[in-house]
């Protein structure tokens, strides 16, 4: 099989296009032809050695969309032939790509691959964040840094989709504001701008925002505490930033105000059973069209380290995919 393969820890002259011994299943696996496959930032991460990174070479990738070709014997639930979408062992930049059966996913119909090739990690994501995480009530404000983003525009619809009263997010530049508000943001703010929470908290008539989603860390964090509300609750759960963020203990008994934190990555490892109800959920609101996947990007397998370099130029939007 065709594959994208990571030589060396570093920039993305490091992947390579080159061919692969199609992955053999464990009992409890399933082998998925591969239709498509989706770029995360944590595969950049994991490029340069940060993120989850193991021993070289590797093949890259965290999710993907496809067709079951082959199950293990101790498979129950699937079947060969059967549209899927997974969180693949030993990567998905490949035309074929194991995975466990309970990180494995049954397509409704009407859910398309490209849809469900960018649907795991970032929706996933978003629906524990507000839903089991942030405790996410009827009428309450959410505030969504980097709004702009794949988890950022799909929490946007989600948290619309829960009951939020209003929904700000937050942007880098003034030229992601647009894919924020297309995905249902109530208003937009461009933090570099200046201060991010006295905007929040006029929008919010003093009150500020009762759940905030925080994939930044650093300085956000620490400006976050300044415009979460009494008993509100900032979601921590990611550090695109680089830099740790400070929080005060001070600042949380007496308002009670909590601060709370969430890996998908630490869920798919340690508790991988809890994904199924997410995954039932995420797949109906696809289908009824409540969410909509904001695909920002299509590239070719071979054109990955393209795909790599757009992602990390923070130039795009919402979902890069891979089509083999």
């Amino acid at each position: 099989m065709k594959a994208i393969v990571v030589t060396a820890f570093g920039g993305s002259e490091h992947m390579h296009y080159t061919e692969m011994e199609i992955p053999a299943i464990a009992p409890t696996q399933v082998l998925i032809r591969v239709e498509a496959t989706s770029v995360n930032f944590a595969d950049i991460k994991t490029r340069y050695g940060k993120k989850g990174a193991g021993p070289l070479p590797y093949i890259p990738g965290l999710d993907a969309a496809g067709v079951i070709v082959q199950v293990g014997e101790q498979v129950k639930g699937l079947r060969v032939g059967q549209r899927v979408a997974a969180f693949p062992v030993g990567g998905s930049y490949a035309e074929y790509a194991a995975a466990e059966e309970v990180l494995t996913f049954a397509l409704p119909d009407g859910i398309d691959f490209e849809t469900a090739a960018a649907c795991p990690t970032v929706s996933f994501t978003a629906y524990k964040l507000l839903a089991d995480v942030g405790r996410l009530q009827g009428g309450e404000t959410v505030l969504i840094h980097a709004a702009a983003g794949g988890v950022g525009t799909t929490a946007i619809q989600l948290a619309k989709r829960l009951g939020a009263g209003k929904v700000i997010g937050t942007v880098g530049s003034q030229s992601k504001a647009a894919a924020a508000i297309e995905a249902g943001a109530d208003h937009v703010i461009c933090y570099e701008d200046g201060q991010f929470s006295e905007q929040v908290n006029e929008l919010t008539g003093g009150r500020g925002a009762d759940v905030i989603l925080d994939s930044i860390s650093g300085w956000v964090s620490e400006q976050s505490m300044l415009c979460l509300a009494p008993y509100g609750r900032l979601v921590h759960f990611g550090n695109a930033g680089g830099r740790a963020g400070t929080i005060l203990t001070q600042d949380l008994h007496a308002s009670c105000r909590s601060v709370l934190g969430f890996s998908l990555g630490t869920t798919r490892s340690q508790r991988p059973q809890l994904l199924q109800e997410t995954a039932e959920k995420v797949f109906g609101f696809l289908q009824e069209g409540s969410l909509k996947m904001q695909i920002g990007g299509r590239f070719a397998l071979k054109d990955a380290a393209q795909a790599h370099d757009w992602v990390e130029s923070r130039q795009s939007t919402g979902k890069t995919l891979l089509v083999p």
